[in-house]
């Protein structure tokens, strides 16, 4: 059983100015999964880029449908990156969130397989009106 998220989805306001120097500092395939993936038009839903969750900040978020996207880059190849990683993913799952990653490898050179895989996620968790 999932926890109960806040009205708020676990917004950090202490993170603020991290989450804003960091949209204002996109990777590549940040860049690309954002033009070409995660637009309402091609989702139906809103995806906010940055979003300050809990004590992290998500790479993008739906609220609507509780949805958190990562794109790692190779820094996450790190053991000891991956271990934080999946403690931080347990935490946003514990409270709620569905999260699904991604390498900046596949988002860069597999977009199609990457939007196939988010829509099928947002037909599950939402109203299945994505056309992705």
């Amino acid at each position: 059983m999932k926890a109960e998220k806040s009205n708020n989805f676990g917004y950090n306001k202490g993170l603020r100015k991290f989450a804003n120097k960091n949209r204002n500092n996109a990777t590549k395939a940040e860049a690309c999964l954002w033009k070409y993936a995660l637009s309402k038009k091609k989702t139906g839903y809103t995806f906010k880029r940055q979003r300050p969750v809990l004590n992290y900040i998500a790479d993008f978020m739906c609220q609507e449908l509780s949805l958190i996207i990562e794109v790692d880059g190779s820094s996450h190849d790190d053991l000891h990156v991956r271990i934080n990683d999946l403690n931080r993913q347990m935490k946003l799952e514990n409270a709620g969130f569905t999260v699904i990653r991604f390498s900046n490898e596949d988002v860069l050179k597999n977009m199609d397989e990457v939007r196939r895989s988010i829509s099928e996620v947002v037909a599950k968790l939402g109203r299945g009106s994505s056309s992705l």
